[in-house]
């Protein structure tokens, strides 16, 4: 389980001159903020940098009408949150987003550019692509994230985009958006606030937070929200 990057260290960043984090190649610039830095920054940012959430898809999967309804919050780098992708979400997925019990929406958490750059792509694609770039980038995450430097690692991620079908121009465009980055940032605030969650994956179901659990336990609340809405 993985700690998230806060809001305020994100804000200050961008308030610092957060395009760097578009490109793997730049460097921060002189006085970039990191987590440890002073709130002041980061309370610079968040008024003079914030960015409207409204442009920002959810992306969802099954009935939007399901008696329950379930957001994840899962890092793209999360080792924990590939493991709930690969051995939890099938089966949560089989038996009941497949069959109309829950809706279900993955919402991206940043612990760093890495984070980002993936989010930036796999938005890329729209929705018809959304989860499937997700699936792949969970699959492989052992291969691209793991890369010994930035710029292979955004090109890993690059790569990732292309199998799934997006447009190199396009994929270009998306991940050097800086302003879809600012909105994407800003979303995240809005969410940690909103749900307080602080660790990935996490998840809101019905409205309560809950942290990693077993499929076990997950379907257990589940079937317990479901039998409650019936």
């Amino acid at each position: 389980m993985k700690r998230i990057l806060t809001t305020a260290a994100l804000a200050a960043v961008l308030a610092a001159g957060g395009s760097w984090l578009l490109s793997p190649t730049a460097q921060p610039p002189m006085g970039a903020a990191s987590a440890q830095d002073s709130t002041d920054q980061a309370d610079t940012a968040e008024t003079q940098d914030s960015a409207p959430t409204a442009e920002v898809t959810d992306m969802t999967l099954g009935d939007p009408d399901a008696p329950v309804e379930v957001i994840e919050y899962g890092s793209f780098t999360c080792p924990h949150c590939a493991d709930f992708e690969e051995n939890v979400f099938p089966q949560i997925k089989e038996n009941y987003i497949d069959t109309g019990k829950v809706k279900f929406t993955f919402r991206e958490a940043y612990f760093n550019k890495y984070d980002m750059w993936a989010s930036l792509m796999a938005r890329c694609g729209g929705e018809m692509k959304y989860f499937g770039i997700v699936e792949m980038l969970y699959g492989s995450q052992q291969d691209w994230a793991r890369q010994s430097t930035e710029v292979a690692v955004a090109d890993a991620i690059r790569k990732i985009g292309l199998q799934a079908g997006i447009n190199k121009d396009q994929l270009d465009a998306c991940m050097t958006d800086g302003e879809k980055l600012k909105s994407l940032v800003s979303w995240y605030q809005a969410n940690v606030e909103e749900d307080g969650f602080n660790s990935t994956p996490s998840f809101v179901i019905d409205g309560e937070l809950n942290t990693n659990m077993s499929y076990s336990d997950f379907s257990a609340i589940l079937d317990e929200r479901y039998e409650a809405a019936q």
